[in-house]
């Protein structure tokens, strides 16, 4: 199953030592996510993905965020880099499941 989703970049840095960046999913998208997925997630909930940003293409997982209803995708420094992108930019994603 395959997604093409647009989402705003942002980070989380609730630990201040550690930060991350994500985009979170549309909520259509998740639900048809934890749908497809049902009982199959791995640990914390994760969805093991393949993602297309740009030209470049990774492997990575998709987490639930309780607070927000959703999944979130983080998008690694490698790729914002290669891609010109920080906090705040639109990003547009194809998100292929893997373990569906």
């Amino acid at each position: 199953m395959t997604y093409d989703v647009e989402a705003t970049l942002w980070v989380w840095d609730a630990r201040r030592r550690d930060t991350w960046t994500f985009v979170s999913l549309p909520q259509e998208v998740a639900d048809d996510v934890l749908d497809a997925v049902g009982d199959r997630a791995r640990g914390f909930g994760s969805v093991r993905v393949e993602v297309t940003v740009g030209g470049t293409v990774w492997r990575t997982s998709l987490f639930p965020d309780a607070s927000q209803g959703t999944y979130v995708l983080p998008v690694k420094k490698a790729v914002r880099t290669a891609e010109g992108l920080e906090p705040g930019s639109r990003v547009v994603a194809r998100i292929r499941l893997l373990d569906v």
